[in-house]
C-alpha cells in the first residue's frame, strides 16, 4: 500500500504499512483496485455520452464507488469485492451499449480490460501491484497534480452522492468524473493542462454543492438560528453521526413516539437548525466535541451509534457491538444498515439503559447559513462602514488526531473583539463552544453549517463584496482553513477557482503537493500555510 490522501498520512509522506485512518493494507489495495476498476467503467461511459447515451445508474454508482475510497469511509473488504465486482459488470454493459451504436471500444488502457480475481486475497494482490499512486506519472509534478484532481474527485462524489440522495443532479457533474478518470490515465499531459483540470474540478464541485444546497433547503427548509443543548435529557437514546440530513429525517421519523432521544454528533450538528428536522420534539441535543475524542466519548454514551458517512476512524471492538454503519459506510464488526430500516440500531436503543438523569453542559448556537445573515446584511455592512467590525475570519474545515491542531482553538481565542469569526464543518468543534460575544447583536461566532457549506459561506462573502463593491479578494475577510481529508481538497480547488487569494491552510500542507507545485500555488493564489503561532498570522493579517 501506498497511501498520502490525508493530513495525518505518517511523518508527513505516505502510509506504507497501515494507514494512520486505521486502514489497512489489504482496504487500501483494494480501494486502488476499484478506482482502477471505475477508470475502466469510465472509458466506455465517456465514450456514450459522445453517443447520447447517458445511464443514471451508471452515473451513481461512480459517484459511490468513488466515494467508498475517501478516508475513513470503508474498511470491510467484502464491500469492495462487490463493488469492483459491479463496476466490472456496469463496464461491460456499456462497452456493449457503445459497440452497439458504432462508438470506439477499442482502448488500449489496461483498466478497459481488467478482469477481477474470484476471492478478495486475490483483488488486494491485484491492487498491490497497481502501484497505483506511483503509477499515476513518472514527473513527480504531474503525478502531484494528477493525485490533486483525483483526491479533489473524491470529495466531488461525497457531495454528488449526497446531492443525489435528494433528488439533485446535473449531468455535467458525471461526465466531468469520467473525464478527470480517464485523465488520470492519460500519458504526457503538461502542467498546465493538469492545474487546468484541476480548477474544472473546482469549477464542478461549486456546482455539486450548490445542487446539495438546494436539496437540503428545499427539503427542510433554510437554517435558522438555533440553540442546541450540549447536555443530556433522562431516558432512551441514539447518537447519529455523519453529514445525511436524509438518513437522519429517516431515524427520527422512524423513532416518533418510542421514548428514543435523538443526538447529533460531528457534523450532524447544523442539522439542528433545519425546521423540518427540529420540528420532532425527541430530536434534542449534541454530544461529543472534538473528533479525536470520538474513540473515548462513544463509550461514554449509553445507547447505539449511527454512522451515515465517514467521521470516525475504525472503531475500538470493545463497543463495535453498538456501532451501526449505514449507506456506503461500513467496517467488519460493525452492523450494516443496507435497506433504511433502522429497526435494529431501534431495537439497541431500547435494550440500553440510556441516560438516567437529566445533565446541564450548556448549549451552542447553529442556523447561520447565508439565508440568516444575509438577513442581517444591513447591520453588517453598518458594522463595517462603522467600523464596530473590523475583519471577519472564516476559520473552518476539517478536524483530525495530529498534533498541531489547537492553534485553531487559540486563533479563535485571540481574535480581537472587534472581529466577527464565521466557522464551518468539524473542524469548529476545536472552539464552537466558546462564548465570544456579539457586536451589536450579531454574534461574534457564527456557524455557517457543515463542510459542504462552504457554498453558504461563498455566498455571503460575494454578496458582501457586491454590496461594498469590490471583489471578494478585497474584503476585510481572511480565510484560515484546516483540512484532513479529500472533501476539503474539493474546496479548496473551488476556492481556487473563484480566484480567492491568501488563504492560510494548516495544521500542515498535502504530503502529495511538491515544491514545484506548491511554488506554482503561491505565484497564483498566494496561499501560505499556517504561521507557528496564530499571533504570527494575526499580526500579520490586522497589521
Amino acid at each position: 500500500m501506498f497511501c498520502n490522501q490525508c493530513e495525518q498520512t505518517v511523518k508527513g509522506i505516505g502510509c506504507e504499512k497501515i494507514g494512520v485512518c486505521g486502514k489497512n493494507s489489504e482496504v487500501s489495495d483494494l480501494q486502488d483496485l476499484l478506482i482502477h476498476a471505475v477508470q475502466g467503467l469510465a472509458l466506455y461511459a465517456a465514450e456514450g455520452r459522445k453517443l447520447g447515451i447517458v445511464d443514471g445508474e451508471t452515473d451513481h454508482f461512480t459517484m459511490e464507488a468513488v466515494f467508498s475510497t475517501l478516508t475513513n469511509v470503508d474498511f470491510d473488504p467484502a464491500r469492495f469485492q462487490e463493488l469492483i465486482n459491479r463496476a466490472v459488470e456496469l463496464r461491460e454493459a456499456m462497452k456493449a451499449r457503445v459497440a452497439a451504436a458504432g462508438g470506439k471500444t477499442d482502448f488500449a488502457e489496461a483498466a478497459a480490460a481488467f478482469t477481477p480475481a474470484p476471492t478478495v486475497d486475490g483483488l488486494a494482490a491485484q491492487g498491490a501491484a497497481l502501484d497505483f499512486i506511483r503509477s499515476l506519472d513518472e514527473d513527480e509534478n504531474i503525478r502531484s497534480l494528477k493525485q490533486t484532481l483525483l483526491y479533489g474527485l473524491k470529495g466531488i462524489a461525497a457531495y454528488a452522492d449526497h446531492a443525489w440522495i435528494l433528488g439533485q443532479r446535473d449531468d455535467a457533474i458525471a461526465g466531468f468524473m469520467y473525464d478527470a478518470l480517464n485523465a488520470l490515465m492519460a500519458k504526457g499531459l503538461t502542467v498546465d493542462q493538469c492545474v487546468a483540470a484541476a480548477m474544472k474540478a473546482g469549477e464542478i464541485n461549486l456546482r455539486t454543492m450548490e445542487l446539495l444546497d438546494a436539496g437540503n433547503t428545499g427539503t427542510y427548509g433554510h437554517p435558522v438560528p438555533t440553540r442546541v443543548p450540549l447536555g443530556a435529557k433522562k431516558g432512551k437514546c441514539i447518537l447519529i453521526s455523519g453529514h445525511d440530513l436524509k438518513d437522519l429525517q429517516l431515524l427520527l421519523e422512524q423513532t416518533k413516539g418510542k421514548g428514543i432521544n435523538i443526538y447529533t454528533h460531528g457534523e450532524m450538528l447544523p442539522a439542528h437548525a433545519y425546521p423540518e428536522l427540529k420540528k420532532h420534539d425527541h430530536f434534542y441535543g449534541h454530544f461529543g466535541t472534538a473528533w479525536q475524542n470520538q474513540h473515548k466519548e462513544f463509550p461514554e454514551f449509553p445507547g447505539p451509534v449511527l454512522f451515515t458517512t465517514n467521521c470516525i476512524q475504525k472503531p475500538q471492538k470493545s463497543y463495535q457491538d453498538r456501532i451501526f454503519t449505514n449507506g456506503l459506510v461500513g467496517w467488519p464488526g460493525c452492523t450494516h444498515i443496507r435497506n433504511k430500516d433502522y429497526t435494529p440500531v431501534i431495537d439497541k436503543a431500547l435494550a440500553m439503559e440510556g441516560f438516567t438523569a437529566d445533565t446541564e453542559k450548556g448549549a451552542v448556537m447553529v442556523g447561520f447559513g447565508r439565508n440568516t445573515v444575509l438577513g442581517v446584511a444591513d447591520k453588517v455592512i453598518e458594522g463595517v462602514k462603522s467600523k464596530a467590525i473590523r475583519h471577519f475570519f472564516l476559520v473552518g474545515g476539517c478536524d483530525g488526531a495530529k498534533p498541531g491542531r489547537d492553534y485553531y482553538t487559540k486563533f479563535v481565542e485571540q481574535v480581537p473583539k472587534d472581529c466577527v469569526v464565521l466557522t464551518l464543518a468539524c473542524g469548529k468543534f476545536r472552539f464552537f463552544d466558546k462564548d465570544l460575544g456579539d457586536i451589536g447583536g450579531i454574534p461574534r461566532l457564527l456557524d455557517v453549517g457543515q463542510c459542504n457549506d462552504a457554498y453558504s459561506a461563498i455566498k455571503i462573502a460575494s454578496a458582501l463584496a457586491d454590496a461594498f463593491e469590490c471583489g471578494v479578494n478585497d474584503l476585510p475577510l481572511s480565510m484560515i482553513l484546516s483540512w484532513y481529508e479529500q472533501k476539503a481538497v474539493a474546496i479548496l480547488l473551488t476556492l481556487l477557482y473563484l480566484g480567492i487569494k491568501d488563504i492560510r491552510l494548516g495544521p500542515s500542507l498535502p504530503a502529495f503537493i511538491t515544491p514545484a507545485v506548491l511554488q506554482v500555488l503561491v505565484d497564483n493564489f498566494a496561499i501560505k500555510p499556517v504561521a507557528e503561532t496564530p499571533e504570527e498570522d494575526l499580526a500579520a493579517i490586522l497589521g
